[in-house]
């Protein structure tokens, strides 16, 4: 294709509400277009990057045994109400009520991932299971900002697995850091793996891909001399402290933006679903 044939062409001019530097340059390049706070026009230059990127994920998913899928987007209330996250989600999550039915725009699929296993797991035998896909989700930021780092609707790959025992959960789990590692090192980003809370999911820490930037809104430790790094919401030290894993190199402190995260789920959503199967002694 020639330059000339491009849509749309490049701006000589930022957009006048535009304050992060991504926004700017994506806008003046022809990659992005907004439509309104939080939503946006991927242009064909902007979607071929994704395309590519999008590839590279689906090779290392593809080589860890996730089976690609797509999932809805519109969820009906009722398969929310069985994890009692319907109310709990009505701050970010987008419900509405249409021909007498209430529903509400996906904004994760754990229960939709749920429904569909209890459908289809029936024996021990059946495990594991590893799907992902890539959907939209839609997120009711309250100040959608930095151009489409914070978006109201943007797009996501998430890959959900389970297993009949905590111990082969593990050892995915460690197959899948090693996946996304591999993934955060194609595309190229200077990058540490944090961790975290665990939240409301489980009382293990869980681990975050934080890529360094000065623009970012996440606040990070991490050791100038070996792998380790703890969120801010969990490390109770400071920067200029020693590390407390290598004892040699220190800790800094640094903004940066988060770009996936891993999380042993547990069972406390599969519980309240009701998805159970026969195990080895016929349980």
């Amino acid at each position: 294709m020639l330059q000339s044939e491009l849509f749309p062409k490049t701006k000589k001019e930022a957009p006048k509400a535009a304050e992060s530097i991504n926004h700017k340059l994506l806008v003046r390049a022809g990659f992005i277009d907004q439509l309104m706070a939080g939503s946006w026009t991927i242009l064909p230059l902007g979607w071929r990057v994704i395309t590519k990127i999008n590839q590279i994920i689906r090779e290392e998913m593809n080589a860890i045994g996730g089976l690609e899928m797509l999932m809805p987007l519109l969820h009906p209330r009722s398969v929310w109400e069985e994890t009692g996250r319907w109310d709990k989600a009505k701050e970010i999550m987008y419900q509405f009520k249409m021909s007498g039915r209430e529903y509400g725009l996906a904004f994760t699929h754990e229960e939709i991932v749920l429904d569909l296993l209890r459908k289809n797991i029936k024996s021990y035998t059946d495990l594991p299971v590893s799907v992902y896909h890539f959907s939209t989700k839609f997120r009711d930021e309250a100040r959608p900002r930095s151009g489409i780092l914070r978006g109201r609707e943007f797009m996501m790959k998430d890959l959900y697995s389970a297993h009949a025992s905590e111990e082969d959960l593990m050892n995915y789990y460690q197959i899948v850091l090693g996946a996304y590692t591999k993934i955060f090192k194609r595309l190229g980003f200077n990058f540490v793996i944090s961790e975290a809370s665990g939240g409301v999911f489980t009382d293990k820490h869980t681990h975050e891909f934080q890529v360094l930037c000065d623009t970012g809104e996440d606040m990070i430790f991490h050791c100038d001399k070996c792998d380790w790094s703890y969120n801010k919401e969990i490390y109770e030290g400071k920067a200029g402290d020693i590390c407390p894993n290598c004892k040699k190199g220190k800790v800094k402190e640094a903004k940066s933006i988060e770009v996936g995260n891993i999380f042993p789920l547990g069972t406390w959503l599969s519980e309240r679903m009701r998805v159970y199967y026969t195990d080895k002694l016929g349980k």
